[in-house]
């Protein structure tokens, strides 16, 4: 098993962004699991399932291959031989992301690919349930969070930036709806792993984030 670092936590918390550049700056590598989800969720979009049909989200599962592979120093999100990383950002994807991947089969497709990853070699994980089910041996544990109006400041203005439409009290709900989903579904719901340190990014830059992490993986390595 390589050296894990687990980073948990809600939906535009800075999970994704803080744990790419930690892993550039420690030379790890890094595994966006809900980029594989979305992925999912991008096929059933596409099929036009509805998010509450159990049983068809199941059989879709056999249809979709999900992978992950690095070019020139990015990583890229593969549904089917097809590189997606500019289709699942969006809200919808997230929506329906929130949705399916309380289902068995669809965590199931995934989980395998996950934990393969992470006894190959030194690896950086973001997501819900990462020190809690998917890494429960992690060696650091994290759980990322920030205020839901934070969040969805973010997220506007992340779609301000990129010239799509925002409305931010629309993006708040959908945040808070997204929170009490991910938080109350029956398996592998959010939640902070009993061995996990707690940061709240609301009042923190990326890189005032991305030390308070390092500074816990160098006294790890001090402590051991």
């Amino acid at each position: 098993m390589g050296f894990n670092i687990a980073i948990d936590g809600p939906a535009g918390a800075g999970k994704s962004t803080i744990a790419k550049r930690l892993a550039k700056e420690l030379s790890f590598l890094y595994v966006d699991t809900g980029a594989m989800y979305r992925a999912m969720a991008l096929y059933f979009l596409r099929s036009g399932i509805d998010p509450k049909d159990q049983q068809a989200i199941a059989q879709a599962c056999e249809g979709a291959d999900v992978s992950l592979a690095y070019e020139d120093g990015e990583q890229c999100v593969y549904l089917n031989g097809e590189n997606v990383n500019g289709s699942i950002r969006t809200e919808q994807v997230g929506n329906m992301t929130s949705q399916t991947s309380v289902y068995p089969k669809v965590r199931e497709k995934l989980l395998s690919l996950q934990q393969k990853l992470a006894r190959s070699g030194d690896v950086i994980m973001d997501g819900r349930d990462i020190g809690t089910c998917v890494l429960p041996d992690a060696q650091i544990k994290i759980y990322l969070t920030a205020s839901t109006a934070t969040r969805a400041k973010r997220r506007y203005d992340e779609l301000v930036k990129k010239g799509e439409p925002a409305d931010f009290d629309q993006i708040k709900a959908d945040i808070r709806a997204r929170d009490e989903r991910d938080m109350n579904r029956e398996i592998a719901p959010l939640k902070q792993a009993k061995d996990a340190m707690l940061i709240d990014s609301s009042d923190l830059g990326i890189e005032e984030v991305v030390a308070k992490i390092r500074a816990i993986y160098e006294n790890y390595h001090k402590t051991v």
